[in-house]
């Protein structure tokens, strides 16, 4: 029998309505968008269902957003008897991962999130800092550019190694453009500037990523009842410490999405699910490995599909 790994998605998957199903059918989703809006003094429930979009995209409004709607969609499928022998999420998703692992509660994840979103919007004053995808070189060969770009024009780094030709860079404005245009002459099919408030992943996050381990020392993490694999290692954990840990570093650190699917496909995964807002991760498992099956829940009925396919 093969395994089952749940992924849950990060910022740039939200969208207005999203949980609006589930919360209407739902009385343990209902109960989690009602518990983020106590918790956080505002209405996040209606921001996600009615908007604004720009006030849904600001980071300290969509990190929590697309926290809350993911752990609604995941008590819909724990309701429904399915489990999974591994979790894992892209960046933020990682937060989400950890309230299905019950390593937090989904009370202190929902502020530790909106947080964190502030703190990484604050990092870097606007118009300084930029991310960029680049589609359609190696790895090696983004990383070789990032190196000496960054030797010449300041920051760039690769923030997300999302699948093979698939990569995201981070840094100061001028070197992200620098570097963009370097890979379009190594072979880049194309490079997307990302409409995102700061240069997340990068060194230049760090000043957040020590603010963030004030908020997460003051946290109480538990053990995981499943292995989690983080963001900047691609290794399953489920020691408190560990998890605190990797939380910090991943502020400014590389999400290392790719190496986490392999290292769940090298654990014994054949089938992934992703919770939440979207299907970019189900896409991105895809193009990691061909023949797996890669699967989303994002209300009732992608829920039963899911069921019936897994039988």
């Amino acid at each position: 029998m093969g395994k089952t790994a749940f992924l849950f998605p990060g910022q740039g998957s939200q969208t207005i309505g999203m949980g609006k199903a589930v919360y209407d059918t739902d009385p343990r989703a209902r109960e989690v968008f009602e518990q983020a809006d106590e918790e956080l003094g505002y209405s996040l429930s209606r921001l996600c269902f009615a908007g604004p979009e720009e006030e849904l995209c600001l980071t300290a409004n969509a990190q929590p957003a697309i926290l809350t709607t993911s752990v609604a969609l995941y008590r819909m499928v724990e309701t429904a008897g399915l489990t999974a022998d591994f979790v894992a999420g892209h960046s933020l998703g990682e937060y989400s991962a950890l309230v299905a692992a019950g390593a937090l509660t989904f009370k202190d994840a929902v502020r530790t999130v909106r947080k964190r979103g502030l703190l990484m919007e604050e990092a870097v004053p606007a118009g300084k800092g930029a991310m960029s995808a680049v589609i359609g070189l190696d790895r090696e060969s983004v990383d070789r550019i990032c190196r000496e770009v960054s030797g010449e024009q300041g920051v760039v780094e690769p923030a997300n190694y999302n699948c093979p030709g698939q990569l995201v860079i981070s840094g100061s404005k001028e070197a992200v453009e620098a570097a963009g245009a370097k890979a379009k002459e190594a072979g880049a099919r194309r490079v997307l500037p990302l409409s995102v408030s700061g240069p997340f992943h990068s060194s230049l996050m760090k000043p957040a990523a020590e603010r963030m381990k004030e908020v997460l020392d003051r946290l109480e993490i538990r053990g995981a009842r499943i292995p989690v694999v983080a963001n900047v290692s691609a290794c399953p954990r489920q020691e408190a410490a560990g998890i605190r840990k990797a939380l910090v570093e991943q502020v400014a650190a590389p999400v290392l999405w790719e190496d986490s699917i392999r290292r769940l496909i090298d654990e014994g995964v054949d089938t992934f699910v992703e919770i939440g807002p979207g299907n970019v991760l189900t896409g991105l498992v895809r193009k990691i490995q061909r023949g797996v099956t890669a699967l989303s829940i994002q209300d009732g009925e992608s829920m039963r599909k899911t069921l019936d396919k897994m039988g």
